[in-house]
């Protein structure tokens, strides 16, 4: 059975059926601005001194009472984009839709008290399949391996946090497929590996990039040969946000720009948390990017 939150699913049974319910973005503008206030280190005393307001109107904000000028004058403090942050703030930002694409599955699941996502693609031709996570439940995903006739030749891990990995034994038992996970975060049953390394999902490519910072060792899985690229990035980039620097604020800001937002534009974006999204759309609208 489903848990609450599951993603809908088309029953309809084509090759590319299968996206999730609408989901919210992730993050509120104050937890972009806690992210990147955390990140940097700094109290939120220091950020309204060096932002020019009062302490009490600070504190305010980052408990979620907006107030326009003081969170702009509070994003230029913390190296966040002023105007995007007020756009998520106001809902004016909203990620564009992305059309169905033939080849990728997207499934949602409760965790805590938020939802996860995992991810499936596929060689239409040789039905050779890799997933990527597991959220808190994969039975959806094992739902459309069998409804397509798929093989899951690989498990792929972006990182190895709790949520992304809680139903892992389980999805090995069921495929008989092995597991991937990357160095510097070992886990039982999965084998690590080196960004870099180039995997192959029948014709498709999947070239793995490092980008570390929400995690000691998180990847991205880059894919080539669907009607566009597809990226799985984990917790590295949110439409809207990223996942913070667990590990490294900085490397996480780096990585990002430096193996994420250099892909092709029209890569479609699969993070672990919120909606899909673009490469070209978070180049426009992510506030910790704004020099993109």
């Amino acid at each position: 059975m489903a848990l609450p939150g599951h993603s809908a699913v088309d029953k309809s049974g084509s090759s590319g059926d299968f996206f999730p319910m609408k989901i919210p973005i992730e993050d509120t503008y104050a937890d972009i601005l806690s992210k990147a206030r955390r990140g940097l280190g700094l109290e939120p005393s220091a950020v309204a001194t060096q932002a020019g307001i009062s302490p009490q109107l600070a504190s305010g904000i980052f408990g979620g009472d907006f107030a326009a000028d003081g969170v702009r004058s509070i994003s230029v403090v913390l190296g966040l984009h002023p105007d995007r942050v007020v756009d998520i703030a106001t809902n004016a930002y909203e990620p564009a839709e992305i059309e169905t694409l033939p080849g990728l599955a997207s499934f949602n699941t409760v965790f805590d008290d938020m939802t996860v996502n995992s991810y499936l693609v596929w060689d239409e031709s040789t039905k050779e399949a890799a997933a990527f996570d597991t959220g808190s439940d994969c039975s959806e995903c094992l739902e459309v391996i069998e409804r397509h006739g798929l093989k899951l030749t690989g498990i792929y891990l972006t990182h190895t946090h709790g949520d992304h990995v809680f139903d892992l034994d389980r999805f090995k038992s069921k495929t008989g497929a092995p597991a991937w996970t990357p160095e510097g975060e070992p886990l039982d049953g999965a084998t690590p590996f080196s960004p870099g390394r180039i995997f192959e999902i029948g014709s498709l490519k999947m070239e793995t990039r490092s980008t570390w910072g929400h995690s000691p060792s998180g990847v991205t899985y880059f894919v080539t040969g669907l009607s566009r690229p597809v990226a799985m990035v984990g917790d590295a980039v949110f439409a809207g946000s990223m996942g913070g620097g667990g590990v490294s604020y900085e490397a996480a800001l780096r990585t990002n720009r430096e193996e994420i937002l250099t892909l092709p534009e029209d890569t479609v974006l699969c993070p672990g948390h919120g909606p899909l999204t673009t490469v070209g759309e978070q180049k426009r609208h992510n506030p910790f990017f704004a020099e993109h």
